[in-house]
């Protein structure tokens, strides 16, 4: 429509106004003319705007709802009460400074997942995509869900030297969430499994995103012992995933394909092998010590030669730059998302909601365990909004982590706690900055990524609320061989949570099934004997019911 093109204008009038204007802005901080004001609230109305057309109403709708409370905090009670701000404080607040539309999540959005979809896009282009597809059908296509099994390994395997679930998820995303697709997953769950693949990974050992030295520092824990007592949670974590995905798999159908319809995996390495190149080489460069960002042009730059490498895989040469408007339009989407994003973290910190949450807590909980988790997890959830891992932890560990300590917790089980939630907000709308690069990689809406990621790791939610009320699961005052039975039921419960929360166990639930499924994983998890037994119980009772009724189903069919 021809107002598109005026709402392009106004939103190039202002770019160039604050491009133009970029020292006197600097020169007058704090003091902006009302050129200034009027200039970035048009921004914002536009950053909404987009957003809204683009990914949806409810990222839009909460971004609004967090600058009404910076102008109406002063009417609020309790905890929630701030002095309030002007609507000039908070228009430049958000669009000129670093604090907001232009933070962290934009930032992440420009440095790092455009080049991975820039790169993405060159696969495509080049026909190194589809032989990552043939591959993975080649090695994993006969499993259910096989490419996704593929995604969620191999994002644990990046994961262990990888500082971001962004870049995790956009550099193992580039190839595994087209193989996904190609087996039949809608766009935006092959997306969520990705991302929360990937960012799983940040708490998985020896790098855990940077924070593992951080965490054994604070805490005082030899960093061989912190490894450890990583692992196991880190392990159950991405079983929770593995588990979601196979029963999700079942659910829809998603048969693996017969072996004689599959390529053969030896005749295709001798053809076209050599166009595993650019993924051998960006994963050997961030090994070798490369930033992400070189890493990834340089893996672009290769993705245009090894085509050309044998006859059998050329493709035109105009082919390969279409790549670059697709890169474009498939960014959009992710852009929008991080630019709103950036408007609610920009509130967070103009009001110090973080901190009046932290505060208000401690006044809420007094010593009741459960309620302390709950809150210390909603409290990193929101902390740990768009950051990075490192910070992410800082924040965390700072805020939250005394609301547990003061509640009976030991100090590396409540570290590791609010460690592992703030970790968990890059998946977890509104602001879920790795469903956000996942979505844009499979061309799908972010938001209902970022819902279909939640989901895919609910069973791991509950991993940390294991660990914190029965510490010895992760071996602070106990050792593995007690801690081994607690990782058997706990894998037990997260096969019973994920069957209640995908409908799907050794065949189709039906809602009074799912929450006895539900309700058995969740004992299972509560540590204790008779719990176990009473989970283990109802979760036989709905597999052995569900084999009985398919049976009865199968024996009319077969007549």
């Amino acid at each position: 429509p021809c107002f598109d093109f005026v709402l392009a204008g106004l939103f190039v009038c202002v770019a160039g106004y604050f491009i133009i204007n970029y020292k006197p802005l600097q020169f007058r901080a704090g003091s902006y003319t009302m050129m200034d004001t009027v200039m970035a609230g048009l921004g914002i109305a536009l950053v909404l705007l987009a957003c809204w057309r683009v990914v949806g109403p409810p990222i839009v709708i909460i971004a609004s709802c967090f600058i009404i409370y910076g102008v109406a905090g002063k009417y609020l009670g309790g905890f929630l009460q701030h002095r309030g701000f002007s609507w000039k404080r908070i228009i430049t607040h958000l669009f000129i400074t670093t604090e907001g539309v232009i933070g962290n999540p934009l930032g992440v959005c420009s440095t790092y997942i455009f080049l991975f979809i820039l790169f993405g896009a060159f696969l495509e282009k080049t026909g190194i995509g589809q032989f990552f597809i043939d591959l993975a059908n080649s090695l994993a296509g006969w499993a259910d869900g096989g490419p996704a099994k593929v995604a969620v390994l191999s994002s644990a395997l990046q994961g262990t030297v990888s500082g971001s679930s962004v870049s995790n998820t956009v550099s193992t995303g580039s190839f595994t969430i087209p193989m996904m697709k190609s087996l039949g997953y809608e766009p935006e769950f092959a997306g969520a499994v990705e991302a929360a693949a990937s960012t799983g990974g940040q708490i998985m050992p020896p790098v855990m995103g940077s924070a593992a030295f951080l965490i054994s520092e604070t805490c005082n824990v030899p960093y061989r012992q912190l490894m450890i007592i990583a692992l196991i949670p880190a392990l159950l974590y991405f079983t929770g995933i593995w588990i979601s995905v196979h029963l999700e798999a079942k659910r829809l159908g998603l048969k693996g394909l017969p072996r004689d319809q599959l390529p053969k995996l030896w005749p295709l390495i001798r053809d076209k092998g050599h166009l595993i190149l650019p993924l051998v080489a960006i994963i050997y460069l961030m090994l070798s010590g490369y930033t992400i960002t070189r890493s990834a042009l340089i893996g672009c730059l290769i993705c245009i030669i090894v085509p050309f490498l044998r006859k059998g895989t050329r493709v035109p040469f105009l082919q390969i730059f279409s790549a670059l408007p697709q890169a474009a339009r498939s960014v959009i989407s992710v852009a929008t998302a991080c630019s709103t994003a950036g408007i609610i973290i920009g509130m967070v910190t103009l009001t110090g909601l973080g901190q009046r949450i932290g505060t208000g807590i401690f006044s809420l909980v007094g010593n009741n365990v459960f309620l302390a988790l709950v809150c210390a997890m909603f409290t990193s959830l929101l902390l740990g909004m768009g950051v990075s891992t490192t910070s992410n932890y800082l924040i965390t560990s700072t805020i939250a982590a005394p609301i547990l300590v003061k509640a009976g917790i030991p100090l590396l089980a409540s570290h590791m706690f609010c460690f592992y939630f703030g970790i968990v907000a890059d998946i977890t709308p509104p602001v879920a900055l790795a469903a956000y690069a996942g979505s844009a990689i499979a061309k799908g809406n972010a938001f209902k990524t970022g819902v279909n990621a939640t989901k895919l790791a609910f069973a791991a939610f509950l991993v940390p609320y294991m660990f914190a009320y029965s510490p010895k699961m992760i071996m602070i005052g106990g050792t593995l061989l007690e801690a081994l039975p607690m990782v058997i039921t706990a894998v037990i419960g997260l096969i019973g949570i994920g069957g209640g929360f995908i409908g799907y166990l050794n065949g189709p639930l039906k809602m009074p099934l799912r929450l006895v499924s539900f309700a058995g994983g969740v004992c299972m998890v509560v540590p204790g004997t008779s719990t176990d037994i009473i989970g283990a119980a109802l979760i036989l009772f709905v597999f052995i019911l569900t084999h009985f009724m398919n049976s009865r189903k199968s024996k009319p069919a077969e007549a």
